[in-house]
């Protein structure tokens, strides 16, 4: 099933306020993804690094750990009023100006 980002946001804060409970406060959320990142750092470290692999790891899996990320991001912007939405398409609009040529004209991509 393919969802928006405006759909995802809303399904979050479904979950929250019906199985979850309640939000928890947006600092504690932020220390959250925070460790959901490190999380993903981790497992990417020793998936494509040259780290082996933990016994505690090798059951995780990329998709799961990014999901758990944009989990808690999806919270913080539902706790903060941004609609992910807009502000992706703001994103990109600011790329695409004032990275028009400047990736093109970069030597160490080319």
């Amino acid at each position: 099933m393919d969802i928006t980002l405006k759909q995802a946001q809303q399904q979050v804060d479904e979950w929250i306020k019906t199985v979850g409970v309640r939000y928890f406060g947006e600092l504690t959320n932020l220390g959250i993804l925070m460790e959901e990142v490190g999380e993903l750092s981790r497992l990417m470290v020793r998936q494509y690094g040259e780290q082996s692999f933990k016994e505690s790891d090798k059951n995780k899996g990329l998709a799961d750990e990014m999901a758990d990320v944009l989990w808690v991001l999806m919270c913080l912007a539902n706790q903060t009023g941004v609609d992910l939405t807009d502000a992706l398409q703001k994103n990109f609009e600011k790329k695409n100006i004032r990275d028009a040529a400047r990736h093109k004209e970069n030597e160490k991509l080319k």
